[in-house]
């Protein structure tokens, strides 16, 4: 069962792919959307629904689509409607899986799908729930190898949010050597946006997190 998935994590792709475009036209909505605001969640599902009619193909509004819709399966789930839960929940994935199919490197779609299976992944139980954190981590890491060249250069902000979901990903899969190595690179991210530092020195020095997984930032409004 796929309950409705937490925000924060989710909130952190959008520093990741701000190059992108497509985020602009429905990222505020998304993410008031996502805090409860129905009727904003509402808009931004229609404007990838245009943007969809005109572009089939579109992979951004379609990955953004399929997130929207995951999350509405997580709705209908806290309202007890579990076969509604189950079709979302298909769709969702299956539309993200269409998207990234059609835009492998473009990392306005491949962060977005890796930044929801990775949350969505703290409420599912079991394989199910390990098998979506692995496919967030794959996403997160080809993201990664993406942007090697000119990583260093990137805002601290977006290179802290990408190590930390990668660090603590591996982290919740039981991969400690993985998140060590990861919460190792977040570490060396000394730069005052990366709002991970901390729990980054707190995990290789007791090999345990602490406190409530968030993005380190607020996207809303920006």
């Amino acid at each position: 069962m796929l309950t409705r998935f937490r925000l924060p994590l989710f909130l952190a792709a959008a520093a990741l792919f701000a190059q992108e475009r497509f985020d602009y036209v429905v990222r505020n909505d998304f993410f008031a959307g996502l805090s409860g605001n129905r009727a904003a969640l509402d808009r931004a599902m229609k404007k990838c629904e245009e943007a969809l009619a005109a572009n089939p193909k579109h992979p951004e509004a379609m990955v953004w689509h399929g997130a929207g819709t995951l999350y509405l399966g997580g709705v209908a789930a806290e309202n007890g409607d579990f076969p509604k839960n189950a079709e979302l929940y298909k769709k969702g994935l299956d539309e993200m899986a269409a998207a990234v199919a059609l835009a492998p490197d473009n990392v306005g779609v491949v962060i977005p799908r890796g930044a929801t299976l990775l949350t969505a992944s703290h409420n599912i139980p079991g394989d199910n729930g390990k098998e979506l954190l692995r496919m967030g981590l794959a996403d997160y890491e080809h993201v990664y190898q993406i942007q090697a060249a000119q990583f260093d250069r990137l805002p601290g902000h977006a290179r802290g949010e990408l190590l930390f979901g990668l660090a603590e990903g591996y982290a919740r899969l039981g991969d400690a050597g993985k998140a060590r190595q990861w919460f190792v690179k977040l570490a060396a991210v000394d730069d005052p946006e990366n709002g991970h530092l901390g729990q980054a020195r707190e995990y290789l020095k007791t090999g345990s997190l602490s406190g409530t997984v968030k993005c380190a930032g607020c996207h809303v409004g920006k």
